[in-house]
């Protein structure tokens, strides 16, 4: 989700997965893949950085996730040996 503002400098929050494109012609139009429209004060490039900071941010706590997931499986290993030498 990225924070946009309307013309009206109302914040708006949007799902940045359902943008389909976003045009500059003054205004900022992005459309939807609903086909709903939404014009924003922000321009053209600052709606892709803000969407491209979102998605980075999403992958890097999957790496996180990932890394501590490899840091951990020895230990969880372990607990499987040990859980399966009791029976």
């Amino acid at each position: 989700m990225i924070q946009l503002t309307r013309l009206n400098n109302h914040p708006l929050t949007v799902n940045s997965d359902l943008i389909k494109f976003v045009e500059q012609s003054p205004d900022t139009v992005i459309t939807l893949l609903t086909g709903e429209k939404i014009i924003v004060l922000e321009n053209a490039d600052e709606v892709m950085e803000r969407v491209i900071q979102f998605r980075r941010s999403v992958l890097q706590g999957i790496m996180l996730w990932w890394d501590n997931r490899a840091t951990l499986s020895p230990l969880l290993a372990s607990d499987k040996r040990t859980s399966s030498d009791e029976e």
